[in-house]
């Protein structure tokens, strides 16, 4: 049996212009990873001041100083439209890896701010 899961990753950024790189991984049921959003709980940092390096299972799928907001899905978007679709990619060992990084814009001030990852993959229940 297959389902499907949306997880949660978390970045904190404390100080401006700062780099956070991070690994996460995925469940080991993950059969195929279908999509993935970046969420803030400040959202005009992330669409002002935010780039990415995003690789999967070691591949590179947005490069280096890869623009937060093109990876951003708004309120008017339903729900079930505000993923990036990455069309049912394996997730080879399961490792989602990114480099974050606070570029400075000069229309923002820098203040401390939460970065979410969601990915939305496909998990086998079968499998134990």
């Amino acid at each position: 049996m297959q389902k499907n899961i949306k997880k949660r990753f978390t970045i904190l950024i404390t100080q401006a212009k700062q780099t956070v790189n991070k690994t996460f991984e995925l469940d080991k049921t993950a059969r195929l990873i279908n999509g993935l959003v970046l969420t803030s709980d400040k959202d005009d940092l992330l669409y002002y001041r935010g780039e990415q390096k995003i690789e999967i299972n070691g591949e590179e799928y947005f490069p280096e100083d890869y623009e937060s907001k093109l990876l951003m899905s708004g309120i008017n978007v339903a729900p079930n439209s505000r993923y990036y679709n990455l069309g049912g990619i394996p997730p080879g060992n399961g490792a989602v890896k990114i480099v974050y990084q606070d570029v400075e814009d000069g229309r923002s001030v820098f203040t401390p701010y939460r970065v979410s990852l969601y990915i939305d993959y496909t998990v086998d229940k079968s499998v134990n």
